[in-house]
C-alpha cells in the first residue's frame, strides 16, 4: 500500500511534535512492506523539517514544501481545495496532522489528542480555536478512522463532535525511550544548570490549565511541614504566578530526565488533559507523581500515582505529603505501570488502522 503521513507538527516541539516523531519512527522500523511518503508545509523552520525527517529510520519518500501553517488552513480547512493528490501523488492511505485536514479520495486517518480549544476556548487563542473548528468539521464529514489517544478523548470526541464511536480506535502514547533513570551525577549537573539549589517539586506546563495557582497554594501550607521549591518548567501565564514559583521556561528536552530524576515528585494537578505524558515520563525516570483524578489521568497512571481533587489546594497538598512520605513504593509502581505503554505496541496498531483500506 502507499500511505502518506503529514509530520508538519515535528518542528514545534510541543507535546503533538514528539508524538508524531515517535511514531513515525516506530511505523517504518516495524512495517517494511509499505511504501510511504512523509509530507509537510512550513515556512521558517522548512530546514528543520527536513532534517527532522532525515534521522527517521529507512528514510522514505518526503515531500515539504514552503507554505505557513495560515496558508494550509485557509486552503485545506477553509476551501476545502486542493486535493493533496495534487502535491504528493496518488496514495490509499492519509493520516494527516491535528492542525489540517486537506480533501483527499484515500482512506482517510486521523490522531485527535484532545479537544482543549474547544472545551477551553477562553484560555485558547481565537485563530487555534478557529483552525481546530473548521478542522474537526471535515473530520466528522469525512474521516473514516480516527485515532484517540485515551478512552477518555474518545468520549470527549463522541460527546463533543457527535460522532459514531465505531469509527474511534484508542491507542495510548508512550513516553519517550530517553526518560529514565539519570545517574547523581547527571542531576547535580542540570540542576547547576538551571540553578536550582534546594530539593523541588517539579511542575510540568504552565497553561492555565495546569492548575498553578492551586499548586502553590497548597505548597504555602506545607511550608512549615517541608522545605521545598516549587519548580515549573515553562514560563507564567501571568506575572502575579512569576513571584511565587521558580519557572524554568524553556528546558532543553535532553535536561527533561534528569530534572524528573531530581525532583522529590511530579505535582501534576491539571484539570484537563487528553493523554498526560508527562505522568509516563516521570515514572520512567523514577519520578513518583500526584495527579489529578479527572479526564485521562486516571487512566495513564493506573495504580502508580497519588491521586488527588484538583480543585482542592488542601487535597493537593496531602497527595504531595503522601507520597513523600513513602517515594520508594511510588517509585516501584511507576517502573511497573510504564511496562504497559510502548511506541512498538502504538506503531503496531496504527498500522492495523492503515491496513483496514486494504478490506474496503
Amino acid at each position: 500500500m502507499k500511505i502518506a503521513i503529514d509530520i508538519s507538527s515535528v518542528v514545534y516541539g510541543t507535546g503533538v511534535s514528539w508524538y508524531t516523531q515517535n511514531l513515525v519512527k516506530n511505523i517504518l522500523r516495524l512495517d517494511r512492506e509499505d511504501d510511504f511518503t512523509l509530507f509537510g508545509g512550513s515556512l521558517r523552520q522548512l530546514g528543520h523539517l527536513k532534517k527532522i525527517a532525515a534521522g527517521f529510520p529507512r528514510l522514505p519518500r518526503t515531500k515539504f514544501f514552503p507554505l505557513p501553517p495560515t496558508a494550509l488552513d485557509f486552503l485545506w480547512n477553509r476551501l476545502h481545495s486542493l486535493p493533496i493528490e495534487k502535491l504528493i501523488g496518488d496514495m490509499d492511505v492519509f493520516h494527516s496532522s491535528d492542525w489540517t485536514q486537506p480533501p483527499t479520495s484515500a482512506f482517510k486517518v486521523t490522531t485527535i489528542h484532545d479537544l482543549v480549544p474547544l472545551r477551553f476556548p477562553n484560555i485558547s487563542h481565537p485563530k487555534i480555536v478557529s483552525v481546530h473548528k473548521r478542522r474537526l468539521e471535515w473530520v466528522k464529514k469525512e474521516v473514516q478512522r480516527i485515532i484517540a489517544v485515551s478512552e477518555f478523548t474518545k468520549k470527549e470526541i463522541v460527546e463533543v463532535l457527535d460522532i459514531d464511536p465505531a469509527k474511534i480506535i484508542v491507542i495510548p502514547e508512550a513516553a519517550d525511550t530517553i526518560f529514565r533513570p539519570t545517574p547523581q551525577s547527571k542531576i547535580e549537573q542540570v540542576a547547576k544548570k538551571y540553578e536550582l539549589n534546594k530539593p523541588y517539586l517539579l511542575v510540568v506546563g504552565s497553561d492555565p490549565r495546569k492548575n498553578l495557582p492551586r499548586i502553590i497554594e497548597a505548597c504555602k501550607t506545607l511550608k512549615t511541614e517541608i522545605d521545598l521549591d516549587l519548580v515549573v518548567v515553562g514560563r507564567p501565564w501571568n506575572n502575579a504566578l512569576g513571584q511565587k514559583a521558580r519557572f524554568l521556561g524553556y528546558v532543553e528536552r535532553t535536561d527533561m530526565p534528569a530534572l524528573y530524576s531530581g525532583a522529590r515528585t511530579l505535582v501534576y494537578a491539571s484539570v484537563y488533559e487528553g493523554f498526560g505524558l508527562p505522568i509516563l515520563e516521570a515514572m520512567s525516570s523514577d519520578c513518583p507523581v500526584v495527579t489529578s483524578n479527572l479526564s485521562s489521568m486516571p487512566e495513564v497512571a493506573g495504580d502508580a500515582a497519588f491521586f488527588i481533587d484538583p480543585n482542592n489546594s488542601r487535597d493537593i497538598a496531602l497527595g504531595i505529603k503522601g507520597v513523600l512520605s513513602n517515594r520508594t513504593k511510588w517509585i516501584k509502581r511507576g517502573r511497573e505501570r510504564v511496562k504497559k505503554f510502548s511506541w512498538i505496541k502504538a506503531a503496531e496498531s496504527t498500522v492495523k488502522v492503515y491496513n483496514e483500506a486494504g478490506l474496503r
